[in-house]
């Protein structure tokens, strides 16, 4: 399976429930209940879910996808509410993660933060990515399998964070794999594409695509876009190149899931990196 499964049953256990009354409905929840992570749910068809009193969209059949950010409390509690009215309580405990924090002295100043002359600029784009990422559509990609876009060394993980002369950085939304430029990047599942951008301030090559239910990827530092904005991708199609544009220390992909404005940790929906492919297995596309 590309994620553990929490529940196969057609109640909620394994400790998401402190009680079981007559009261409880069906529940499956697919995923790890961590922080980060990405999670997809399984519900009565009509049955409507909240998380934390806001609602979240569910297909005609009963799924759903819900997010936890990178500092998401210990506790969430999930309602799910019956055609008939009948609301049902759950309580989620959030596994808290520890993460790799550096802290780097000496930085010029110049390195630590932009250019005055590009705030117009960076908060334009800024806009186009907010933009993309809110995308709310049918699709029901969003449940997977998502695989690799690429193999490689893992050089980045999801929310590490640096201080630069004493200043918290903004920590690291994605998960960085190291490749040389040129090496193709396949998209992780079907998806619609809704940004792609050859240029970006902070992100040079930068595609986003939507999987539906506010679930979408983004890969960035891209060298080359090979599909456009509408264009509907398959899994495991070629859609783009590695690079090393924007604001990058070297060639490589920057690989983001989000759930909506949630920032999520892309290792949560796939398999640990599969073992180094032979050489030329993955050179860069002619």
């Amino acid at each position: 399976m590309y994620r553990k499964i929490i529940s196969l049953t057609l109640w909620l256990t394994m400790g998401l429930m402190s009680t079981l009354s007559a009261a409880a409905q069906p529940l499956e929840l697919h995923g790890t209940l961590e922080q980060g992570a990405l999670v997809t749910g399984k519900v009565v068809p009509g049955t409507r879910v909240e998380l934390d009193g806001k609602p979240v969209r569910v297909t005609p059949g009963g799924t759903f996808a819900l997010g936890f950010d990178r500092d998401a409390k210990s506790k969430a509690q999930l309602t799910l509410i019956a055609a008939n009215g009948q609301r049902s309580e759950r309580s989620l405990s959030i596994q808290q993660r520890q993460y790799a924090i550096q802290r780097v002295t000496g930085v010029p100043q110049e390195t630590v933060e932009p250019p005055p002359e590009q705030l117009q600029r960076i908060l334009e784009e800024q806009k186009w990515v907010e933009q993309a990422r809110a995308v709310d559509s049918n699709r029901e990609d969003f449940v997977g399998p998502f695989a690799w876009p690429l193999q490689g060394p893992i050089s980045g993980v999801y929310g590490s964070q640096r201080f630069y002369n004493g200043v918290a950085g903004r920590p690291h939304f994605g998960v960085d794999v190291a490749a040389p430029i040129g090496t193709q990047v396949r998209a992780p599942a079907d998806a619609t594409v809704t940004l792609a951008q050859p240029d970006l301030f902070f992100s040079g090559g930068t595609l986003i695509m939507d999987h539906g239910y506010g679930v979408s990827s983004t890969f960035m530092h891209l060298s080359r876009l090979l599909v456009k904005r509408g264009e509907q991708v398959q899994a495991g199609q070629v859609v783009a190149e590695v690079g090393a544009t924007g604001r990058a220390s070297g060639p490589h992909l920057d690989w983001r899931i989000n759930w909506f404005n949630v920032r999520l940790d892309p290792q949560t929906v796939v398999e640990p990196m599969p073992s180094p492919t032979p050489a030329g297995d993955e050179s860069p596309a002619q």
